[in-house]
């Protein structure tokens, strides 16, 4: 498959709102596909993610919007300390699921970071689509299973958020990124 080419723009202030937005409808697609109309798994009205979790997201990183032939088809936010990184968000609008938009976009954070050495992310268990996308495209590994008898140790509202939202738990997954060479991630 070819890849996509996609280009990641800093998000603008005036483009925030729609942002958030445009990663909500994201986010909700796969709780819809995957649970129906059941709400169990939303953070606040009928939202898997809530606005406070993006905009803390946007507000302590670096947020981009995934843009192809102009046009924003998605967004990323990232946080780098030194080697380290943290994929927060990335989402591709629904609409153009499965186009290689998701994997173009993870290239671009990589080659953005060509220093950072270990690459973290989280996802709910039931995100079968990402936990894919996670390991078999982005070459992430499960590292960890956050849930009710091992919260995230890093996180003081982990138990409270797993046991109300994501009861059946969250996948941490990690990507080292030891002796990779600059050809490696064009």
């Amino acid at each position: 498959m070819k890849m996509a080419k996609v280009t990641l723009i800093p998000l603008t202030p005036d483009d925030r709102e729609q942002f958030i937005r445009d990663n909500q409808e994201a986010f909700n697609y796969g709780a819809l596909e995957e649970f129906g109309l059941r709400d169990d798994h939303f953070e606040e009205d009928g939202e898997i993610i809530s606005r406070e979790t993006i905009n803390q997201s946007i507000d302590s990183g670096e947020a981009y919007r995934i843009m192809q032939d102009g046009q924003p088809v998605g967004g990323v936010v990232i946080r780098v300390n030194g080697k380290h990184g943290d994929l927060d968000l990335l989402f591709v609008s629904p609409r153009v699921h499965s186009k290689g938009i998701g994997y173009a976009a993870w290239r671009a954070v990589e080659r953005l970071h060509p220093k950072v050495t270990v690459w973290e992310t989280v996802t709910p268990y039931f995100e079968k689509r990402n936990i894919h996308f996670y390991v078999n495209r982005c070459g992430f590994h499960i590292v960890e299973f956050f849930n009710s008898h091992h919260p995230d140790p890093n996180d003081p509202d982990a138990a409270e958020q797993i046991d109300e939202q994501f009861p059946d738990g969250m996948f941490r997954f990690e990507k080292r990124m030891e002796g990779r060479h600059e050809a490696d991630i064009e």
